[in-house]
């Protein structure tokens, strides 16, 4: 098993350069990038500035344009710029943004503990919910209890977690004013005491949390459900009832253990997802997190941030399939590996 998994973290690498250069040549390919962009902003500051019939001609000269496309990196070839970009990011550089004008990494960090708060709360809350509600649907299957909540658990998969957002947020916060229109904190966040803050920063995430969670509710609760039922009807487990074991035990004795094996399968996309989030959901709650921070980015063409995510994001895909392998093989002792 120890080889086996060291293969999967020298894959990566590989995985890891396949990823990026591909995205890394779009970026490269895709009309209207970051100088375009500064150029159709200079041309439309010096129209406003001389009137509207002076803003056919470019603000900027021949050789500042080109001196632009060399600060960027763009008059080099696609290959040369990206393992010029990949030295600097195995350096832990992942440079400069074209739209702020600071560090990527800089950036990104100040936007990391909103999205691990939501993130790690949003897989907690879906599996400290997700597994018992599955249980108890196998248990009592086609009964009021399994209908009714089929009913709401569907209406939340089929549902988009943007319109669930637009939902929650027109009842909760506007006709009933239960909880807050948007954002993070309050204004007076910093004045609060440290029970006070961890109570507003809850208060503030009950509505999105829920817009995260409608449309993975159903996919896990079903899979937990439906591996259950599996193994209930399974031989060794009707095998230890005929023999005596009452039915809990026979449940969460021998049939737990085994229908928890497609939900570790699950995990790694799920930990993939823990910075991601919801860009949409982020952007009607008005969050400033990482997922409203990639939409942004490529709607302004800011492709050092753009870089930047991608290599957080695919290095948390990687290593959250890893952990979905090893949190197979310690469900299921069956699974060696080899």
């Amino acid at each position: 098993m120890k080889a086996y998994f060291i293969r999967r973290l020298i894959l990566i690498i590989p995985t890891f350069i396949g990823i990026t250069l591909m995205v890394f040549a779009i970026t490269r390919f895709v009309p209207g990038g970051p100088v375009e962009r500064m150029l159709a902003q200079a041309q439309q500051a010096s129209s406003s500035m001389s009137g509207a019939g002076r803003g056919s001609t470019s603000p900027l000269s021949e050789g500042q344009i080109n001196e632009l496309k060399k600060y960027y990196g763009f008059d080099k070839p696609v290959l040369v710029s990206y393992f010029h970009w990949l030295g600097k990011v195995v350096k832990l550089d992942l440079g400069s943004s074209t739209r702020y004008y600071e560090p990527v990494w800089d950036i990104i960090k100040s936007k990391l503990p909103v999205s691990l708060f939501y993130g790690i709360m949003a897989m907690i809350l879906s599996y400290g919910v997700c597994i018992p509600l599955g249980i108890i649907k196998a248990i009592k299957h086609r009964t009021v209890i399994d209908n009714f909540s089929s009913v709401l658990v569907f209406v939340g998969y089929a549902i988009p977690n943007y319109v669930v957002a637009i939902i929650l947020l027109i009842v909760f916060s506007s006709w009933l004013d239960i909880f807050p229109l948007g954002g993070f904190t309050s204004d007076n966040f910093y004045a609060m005491g440290i029970l006070e803050k961890i109570a507003d920063i809850f208060y503030h995430a009950v509505l999105p949390l829920t817009a995260y969670m409608a449309g993975s509710f159903a996919v896990m609760t079903f899979m937990m459900k439906n591996s259950l039922m599996d193994h209930l009807a399974s031989d060794f487990v009707r095998t230890a009832i005929a023999k005596g074991l009452p039915f809990k035990k026979a449940v969460f004795r021998h049939a737990f253990r085994n229908s928890l094996i497609p939900l570790a399968t699950h995990f790694g996309n799920n930990v993939s997802l823990i910075l991601m989030g919801s860009y949409l959901v982020e952007k009607i709650f008005n969050i400033d997190g990482m997922g409203l921070l990639g939409l942004e980015s490529v709607i302004e063409r800011d492709y050092p941030v753009v870089m930047g995510i991608l290599v957080i994001s695919s290095l948390l895909f990687m290593t959250g399939n890893i952990l979905s392998d090893i949190c197979v093989a310690l469900v299921d002792p069956r699974v060696q590996f080899d």
